[in-house]
């Protein structure tokens, strides 16, 4: 089986792998992170990704939150206070950036990892350079677009490798937007509850996509979800 996860933004490990759980999930399954794994709450990630870096059967497609991280990666190359205070303004308007998009938790845990192991914590940043922005995957009878935030300035005719990094990290399309007729895109990004209230905490299904982004950036009272594809049943986690 094939599952599909987002916008994690520091939640809890030991609660992620709970929903794991209940959905049944096995070494002989497939889990798919459509990006977002870090900033915004506990230990801004690192935790998580410092497991999926390890599962054999875990792979992550980029979010917008992990490129702002990588646009920031001249940080972890050399931490001094002297190269810091020789900043470009490109790199303290880059750093600026992601400190107001929830930065904080992942830059201290990330802090705290290159002091205790610095070659793990290099090898979250390479996984995550080598992260894909979109990936295609077919179930029995059906085939999928994963994507970080959906598809910006969306064409039938629009090869998927045309599209540009914002646009595919960035988009927030609106509810009576479509998409692929023959394939049902699955993303992330925009939580599902800025559609309205009756959406939130739960996926939002429509004829041509899917958002599984069930508000976990929120913090206290909202969780991930976990949908599985073949039967696009979601798993959720009780509150």
């Amino acid at each position: 089986m094939i599952y599909v996860t987002s916008d994690l933004h520091g939640y809890p490990l030991s609660d992620f792998l709970r929903l794991l759980d209940r959905a049944r999930f096995s070494d002989d399954d497939d889990l798919i992170v459509l990006g977002d794994v870090i900033d915004r709450n506990g230990d801004g990630g690192i935790g998580m990704l410092r497991w999926m870096v390890q599962q054999e059967n875990v792979r992550m497609i980029l979010g917008n939150h992990e490129a702002l991280l990588l646009s920031c990666r001249f940080l972890f190359d050399f931490i001094t206070d002297e190269s810091l205070s020789r900043l470009s303004t490109e790199q303290i308007r880059l750093l600026s950036n992601w400190i107001m998009n929830g930065a904080d938790p992942t830059l201290n845990a990330l802090q705290a990892l290159f002091h205790e192991d610095a070659e793990t914590a290099f090898g979250i940043l390479d996984y995550l350079e080598e992260a894909p922005l979109y990936d295609l995957v077919r179930v029995p009878g059906k085939q999928y677009v994963l994507v970080h935030s959906g598809l910006g300035h969306f064409s039938e005719n629009k090869r998927l490798d045309e599209y540009t990094p914002d646009e595919l990290l960035w988009t927030r399309p609106s509810l009576g937007e479509t998409y692929f007729p023959h394939m049902t895109t699955v993303f992330g990004h925009t939580p599902t509850d800025h559609y309205g209230d009756d959406y939130a905490g739960r996926m939002l299904k429509t004829p041509t996509w899917i958002n599984i982004d069930t508000g976990a950036a929120h913090g206290d009272g909202f969780a991930p979800m976990l949908l599985r594809l073949e039967d696009e049943h979601p798993f959720y986690i009780d509150k």
